[in-house]
């Protein structure tokens, strides 16, 4: 049973508009209801739950930001970042499902695609009738995308794309990747490939110990014929899928702060009910400074997360800033996942509860748009004006 109590410390609800609130707790209730009962199911089969894609369609979870006119509900920034928070809060797999969908498929789609591109596939996408996924990663670059070895070459009224890519999101059930690729002059645009294109497929990738109710698989490009109205022609360079990353990695610092809500909510709640020595351990010094801690650390998350959300409403946050709260709040999740378990005592490694499949799924959260230590040489570089990259 999903018992989960949200806590604001320092009142962060007084900010948001009523729409936010509704929006929030509405969203909140379909989770409890139909997605919380499964997760850990889904979770131990590695397995998606499908069936939620319809759900997260209705309460704007996919490309919340997109207008409404391409069939978004037109929301603001910090009205994605709560979605995502709550999404978080059940699984990051269900978050991260989420954030594809929206900030690295529809996301670039709408920035960068042509009119004709943003009616064909922004509908579909946002109510789940199409679902997508991002091909930037390849098997040798990660850290370093702009090494791709995916290319496409011009055949007259069409292109030819071959290469791989890995450790994609969605991949396995994706309607539409939006690919990313360099053409002859060494230059990196981003392609629509369907699937049922020739030549392109995407085998699901098996053996994750984090993310398991997300499916997670590869791109293969075979001498795949691509329609040239099928070119994003609104940019072009490395840019243009870092511009994408930006998004995600915004609803990340959002989506880990729900993470770490989770945790200490469930080891708050455990540390009253455990008896030990004739009373509740929450009694106990240590138990108290672990939990003082984690709310601490939580609220200055808030804090942070939602003050770069209104930097994104007006346009003014920085790839630097985004990469500075990405960082922070994955990593005061982890910790956060950890210290609960430890309040947990035993029980903290049973299904039962929620504390080990978080900090399992924060495992990949740290690593991927970004790794942990990448985005600490982003700010290095921002405040000192010295890339350290090579």
């Amino acid at each position: 049973m999903d018992r989960f109590q949200s806590h604001d410390y320092y009142l962060m609800d007084e900010l948001l508009t009523e729409e936010q609130i509704l929006i929030r707790e509405a969203l909140r209730a379909y989770l409890k209801k139909e997605v919380s009962p499964i997760i850990e199911d889904y979770y131990e089969r590695a397995a998606f739950p499908y069936q939620i894609i319809e759900g997260l369609a209705q309460y704007g979870c996919f490309g919340p930001y997109i207008p409404e006119e391409y069939g978004g509900p037109g929301l603001d920034q910090i009205t994605y970042g709560i979605l995502m928070q709550e999404l978080e809060r059940v699984d990051s797999g269900v978050r991260s499902t989420a954030s594809v969908q929206s900030s690295l498929v529809m996301y670039p789609i709408w920035k960068y695609g042509t009119e004709e591109q943003r009616r064909k596939y922004l509908p579909k996408l946002a109510t789940g009738e199409m679902m997508g996924c991002f091909g930037l990663t390849e098997p040798d670059f990660g850290s370093n995308p702009g090494g791709m070895l995916s290319r496409f070459e011009d055949q007259g009224d069409h292109y030819v794309l071959n290469g791989s890519k890995m450790w994609i999101s969605n991949a396995p059930f994706a309607d539409v990747a939006v690919v990313w690729a360099k053409d002859e002059a060494d230059r990196i645009h981003g392609l629509i490939v369907e699937k049922g294109m020739e030549g392109f497929s995407a085998p699901e990738m098996k053996g994750k110990h984090s993310l398991r109710a997300s499916a997670t698989g590869e791109l293969l490009f075979s001498n795949v014929k691509v329609p040239k109205e099928n070119l994003l022609p609104g940019r072009s360079g490395l840019g243009a899928p870092l511009s994408c990353l930006d998004s995600a990695r915004y609803g990340i610092a959002w989506g880990a702060i729900g993470a770490a809500m989770d945790c200490y909510d469930s080891a708050l709640r455990y540390s009253k009910e455990r008896i030990q020595f004739d009373k509740p351990i929450a009694s106990f010094q240590l138990i108290q400074k672990k939990l003082a801690e984690m709310i601490t650390e939580i609220t200055k998350a808030q804090l942070l997360t939602f003050r770069l959300g209104q930097l994104r409403n007006e346009g003014r946050a920085t790839s630097a800033q985004i990469s500075m709260a990405k960082r922070n709040n994955v990593e005061m999740a982890l910790n956060i996942c950890r210290e609960a378990r430890q309040i947990h005592g035993a029980m903290g490694v049973s299904n039962e509860y929620s504390c080990m499949r978080h900090m399992a799924n924060l495992e990949s959260v740290v690593t991927y748009e970004g790794t942990h230590d990448i985005h600490l040489l982003i700010t290095g570089m921002d405040i000192t004006g010295i890339p350290a990259f090579q």
